[in-house]
């Protein structure tokens, strides 16, 4: 499961505004309906359940928990992956590339 601060751009320490923010954001850029790239529906449907969880704040507390007590198995996925997020975020497609 990708992790839900990242599936909305922001920080851990986001505010609850920042979060209902960036869910506005990007749910109006991935929304099916306004946007008819395959894949649009599921990316719409991952923002969705992101914001659901982080926008609770019990449902949130007990993400945050099991997210500090995660172990990280590959850090070099875990750092590409974040990085990423932060580039989707901006609207920035990175090409995959074969070498490390």
């Amino acid at each position: 499961m990708e992790n839900l601060y990242n599936i909305l751009g922001v920080a851990p320490t986001a505010t609850a505004d920042e979060i209902r923010k960036a869910y506005r954001s990007l749910a109006m850029r991935h929304h099916p309906d306004r946007n008819t790239h395959s894949g649009s529906e599921m990316r719409f449907n991952a923002i969705k359940t992101a914001y659901e969880l982080l926008s609770d704040p019990k449902k949130r507390a007990e993400y945050n928990q099991s997210l500090n007590n995660r172990i990280i198995i590959d850090p070099d996925n875990e750092a590409h992956a974040l990085w990423h997020a932060l580039f989707e975020r901006c609207g920035i497609i990175l090409q995959h590339s074969s070498s490390p």
